[in-house]
């Protein structure tokens, strides 16, 4: 038997590595919300991985209170993720995974793209989602992960603000408000870039997202979680001192759609 794998977080991402891990035969422990972590960890003290697939918004409670013995063996998946947000809390060297497949509930994993890893662990969750026939590129340093991690934030938070906009799917949002779309994109960019503390390829950041939308062309662009990163992008601009006229127009259109909607009630 290979070794364990403790997973924290069983929702439908966690669901799917589990398959994944226990198809390639490691023994997977579920950590769920209200565990005692500290107790788990002096029984599983050196697990193969410890996998955390909360929510990102769960993500910073969990590394709070991860046991110091986990450090070097701490998995990540989440959206909206880049080295500082596991670096301020002591974790070096984790296994990240930009996760370029979806799992809705009632619904089949969905792939738009192969999702590229790093770290210890990495070629452990390459087999594991290979047994599902997910793919997974192994990356071969830290400048192409923060690349991927920068990638997979374009992505969400272009699509997710602009389809506050436009509704729609990704091809319709490029097709018919591409103008909007790339202005929205290099606004974003321009905040990953104050994250980060370094300049970005932007066109090869745009490349990277329409190959996201060329694999999932009917990708819807609006998420529930829509109004909540537009609002966390505008924070994140404002702490950097960046003009986001795009973002800052969009913002005060849904606030007025708002104000509009309470009239009507």
């Amino acid at each position: 038997m290979e070794s364990p794998v403790v997973l924290i977080g069983i929702g439908e991402m966690g669901g799917v590595f589990a398959r994944g891990l226990l198809r390639s035969g490691h023994p997977v422990y579920p950590v769920t919300r209200g565990s005692d972590l500290a107790a788990i960890a002096r029984q599983l003290p050196a697990p193969e991985l410890v996998l955390v697939a909360v929510a990102e918004n769960e993500l910073p409670a969990v590394l709070e209170n991860l046991p110091s013995a986990w450090f070097q063996r701490i998995g990540l998946l989440q959206n909206e993720l880049l080295p500082a947000d596991w670096r301020q809390y002591g974790i070096s060297r984790p296994t990240v995974i930009s996760v370029w497949f979806e799992k809705r509930t009632g619904q089949d994993v969905r792939v738009l793209l192969p999702s590229p890893v790093y770290g210890p662990a990495a070629e452990l969750l390459r087999d594991s989602l290979n047994t599902l026939g997910i793919p997974v590129r192994l990356l071969t340093g830290k400048s192409e992960l923060l690349f991927e991690l920068v990638l997979k934030n374009v992505y969400i938070v272009t699509t997710n603000c602009a389809g506050l906009v436009t509704g729609g799917t990704v091809s319709e949002l490029w097709a018919n408000h591409r103008e909007l779309a790339e202005g929205v994109t290099r606004e974003v960019i321009r905040i990953q870039e104050s994250l980060v503390g370094q300049s970005l390829p932007a066109d090869a950041l745009i490349e990277g997202m329409l190959r996201a939308f060329a694999g999932d062309p009917d990708h819807h662009c609006m998420g529930r979680s829509a109004p909540a990163r537009l609002a966390r992008a505008l924070r994140q601009a404002d702490d950097a001192g960046l003009e986001v006229p795009r973002l800052r127009q969009i913002a005060a259109r849904q606030q007025q759609t708002e104000y509009s909607s309470q009239d009507i009630e």
